[in-house]
């Protein structure tokens, strides 16, 4: 009678067994998986670029959930989103910009077939055994991907990752290849050169708050120091992915080059002391933002900013698949005569042209003159 049941149990469940497929994910998790998925949340809203290059016409369409962050701390690119697709105006929002945020009731009310969560960041990551548990009784199947804590590593990983999820194996290998192109004319070019390090600081968020200074060392943007031949002087300092240092420590150990990163948008120019970088922003507006940050007292005083040598660049490109078109522009800074001839404006350009639904407007970073 048992072998009787058992064998009709296999006989069920035989075609959906045979519909799943298994991936291994960022966090080294071997995760079992529809072989055709059409609901999914995310725990970033800032993925959704990732998930246009896989899903062109439609990158929103199989979202039934996200996070708040893209409107939130984006709202430029969002906007371009939003005009776009309107229905991703629709999806219901699992949290705003924060992980305490996320609502673990709102996102189980969804169905989701697939989770997308970042190894860190500002929705649910591997530390939230609870949330991960709690879905994962549900039948939702969790995958890890970063484009944050080590990029250069881990962007062509999740993007494979990705296109194993989605069933688009083709177009994730498609901006694989591109991108690893991309970043092997930096690469390449170091190791025939072996120029000396540039010494780097790169100050995170700039007019987020009175204080100096924020930055990024072992993660994020910082790992784009190392790759593009610097040395990130603040690592000396900050252990981790992300800290501060004062503006006493700046001026007494000043870096050749100075970067900062920008969050303001063609809108915030008037009101916030932020850097403007992004979507719509034009060259002027950029010029201008930067030029009042750098007169700073203390930043104004720095040899790097006195002699031209700083620099602002899109906040976002540190947790966005498109981070190679900053290191091309971090190589160009860090030794401009090995790199005269490259060209990241046109990189990114051909990077929106061939996988995202519409072509960059706007600036993406910036330098005094």
């Amino acid at each position: 009678m048992l072998r009787t049941v058992l064998l009709c149990l296999a006989l069920l469940l035989a075609p959906a067994l045979a519909r799943a497929k298994q991936v291994t994910d960022l966090a080294g998790r071997t995760v079992t998986i529809s072989d055709k998925v059409e609901r999914i949340i995310i725990g970033e809203g800032r993925y959704v670029p990732a998930l246009a290059i896989l899903d062109r016409d439609d990158p929103v369409g199989r979202l039934v959930g996200m996070m708040g962050d893209y409107e939130a701390v984006d709202s430029a690119s969002y906007a371009r989103y939003r005009a776009r697709f309107p229905k991703i105006a629709e999806i219901a929002r699992i949290g705003r910009a924060s992980q305490e945020s996320f609502s673990l009731e709102k996102a189980i009310a969804l169905r989701p077939q697939v989770a997308i969560f970042g190894l860190g960041g500002h929705g649910p990551d591997t530390r939230s055994g609870e949330v991960i548990a709690a879905l994962e009784k549900t039948g939702t199947a969790i995958v890890f991907i970063d484009f944050r804590s080590d990029p250069l590593v881990n962007t062509p990983r999740s993007m494979e990752l990705l296109g194993q999820v989605l069933g688009r194996e083709h177009e994730a290998a498609e901006f694989v290849a591109a991108w690893r192109a991309a970043l092997a004319e930096v690469e390449e070019r170091l190791v025939r050169a072996k120029p000396a390090p540039t010494r780097v600081f790169i100050e995170s968020r700039v007019g987020i708050d009175a204080s100096c200074c924020e930055t990024m060392t072992r993660g994020m943007m910082g790992r784009f120091v190392t790759a593009a031949g610097g040395v990130n002087i603040a690592e000396a300092m900050v252990p981790g992915e992300a800290g501060t240092v004062s503006l006493e420590w700046l001026i007494a150990h000043p870096p050749q080059v100075y970067i900062g990163t920008a969050i303001g948008n063609l809108g915030s120019t008037g009101s916030k002391p932020w850097l403007a970088l992004g979507a719509d922003v034009p060259a002027e507006t950029a010029q201008m933002s930067l030029r009042r940050s750098m007169a700073r007292s203390g930043i104004a005083q720095l040899e790097a900013v006195r002699a031209g040598r700083a620099h602002a660049i899109w906040h976002h490109f540190y947790n966005s698949p498109f981070n190679v078109a900053a290191v091309q522009a971090f190589a160009k800074w860090l030794h401009p005569a090995l790199f005269a001839d490259l060209d990241p404006e046109a990189l990114l350009r051909k990077l929106h042209q061939r996988f995202q639904p519409f072509p960059v407007e706007g600036v993406y970073w910036t330098s005094l003159p």
